[in-house]
């Protein structure tokens, strides 16, 4: 365990930006990213505050229509996984800036099927790519981060072709923010948020 609270070997101000990256729009356009990084009220949280991230919604992908609810996919046996929905404006931030986020503060990339305490394969690390661009940039910036050895140990994110993206239940959008000082979001949410408020904060919606 490092002393940023992963296997990051480097301070999350020295994370690197991807160099392979998509074009910066010249006039607003929305775009859509699907990332799945544990608990989807962990990642929503760190995401909302992001310039440029005009909605995040949590649901779920990596599975069918029929099982994709919230008591049956926690069963792990669904193959979904649980994501956030990113839309974002093209033209302020982009689809690299958004995996630097995801790697250096949203989840830990190096465990397998789980989340800390949260264990099982709907809490796994995968990015759920919508086109060959977001696979090539997703394909581009983890061989990055393996060659700068960033992490003390390999990363494990899938990349998967994103078929589906199922709306989570409404009471779990906007989870973290609506009830910060449950245990669970205090204790693994929040310290998310302030990582991303301490590295990132030249980042963050005015």
């Amino acid at each position: 365990m490092s002393l940023f609270g992963s296997s990051l070997r480097i301070s999350p101000k020295d994370f690197p930006a991807a160099i392979v990256d998509e074009p910066r729009a010249a006039t607003p356009q929305r775009k859509l990213a699907v990332l799945a990084g544990g608990c989807f009220w962990c990642v929503e949280v760190v995401y909302r505050e992001l310039d440029g991230v005009l909605d995040v919604v949590n649901g779920y992908s990596g599975g069918t229509a029929e099982t994709a609810d919230y008591k049956t996919v926690c069963t792990g046996r669904t193959e979904h996984a649980e994501v956030v929905q990113i839309e974002y404006d093209a033209s302020r931030t982009s689809y690299g800036a958004l995996l630097r986020i995801f790697f250096a503060v949203a989840h830990d990339p190096t465990q397998l099927n789980r989340q800390g305490n949260d264990v099982g394969t709907q809490y796994r690390s995968a990015i759920f790519y919508a086109d060959d661009e977001q696979k090539h940039i997703a394909e581009a910036y983890i061989a990055q981060l393996d060659a700068a050895q960033v992490y003390s140990a390999p990363i494990v994110t899938r990349l998967d072709k994103l078929q589906d993206f199922f709306v989570a239940e409404g009471y779990h959008q906007n989870y973290a923010t609506l009830h910060p000082h449950e245990a669970y979001i205090a204790g693994v949410a929040m310290p998310k948020r302030d990582k991303l408020r301490q590295y990132f904060g030249d980042q963050l919606k005015r």
